[in-house]
């Protein structure tokens, strides 16, 4: 399988909730494309609640997200959930 194609949603300077419903647009837009792993999403942001926000959503949409600390601030990153193996 080919790497998924990767999307950068820059929001610095926004702040909560305003983070929240941008990546939740971004998400609803590429949902198909990340259910099949053709693409990632990557959110930079500066607001640290968005951290916690972004990814509990992305969760509850079946996505995984991960967040992690960057020199500008925080970089979320959003694909398809690992596949349950039974």
């Amino acid at each position: 399988m080919d790497e998924p194609k990767t999307i950068t949603l820059d929001i610095r300077g926004q702040i909560c909730p305003s983070c929240l419903l941008l990546a939740l647009r971004e998400a609803n837009r590429n949902a198909e494309a990340l259910r099949a792993g053709a693409c990632d999403v990557v959110v930079l942001t500066d607001d640290h609640q968005a951290t916690t926000t972004i990814p509990a959503a992305m969760g509850k949409m079946g996505f995984a997200a991960t967040a992690e600390r960057i020199v500008q601030g925080y970089r979320i990153h959003i694909r398809r959930a690992r596949e349950e193996r039974g």
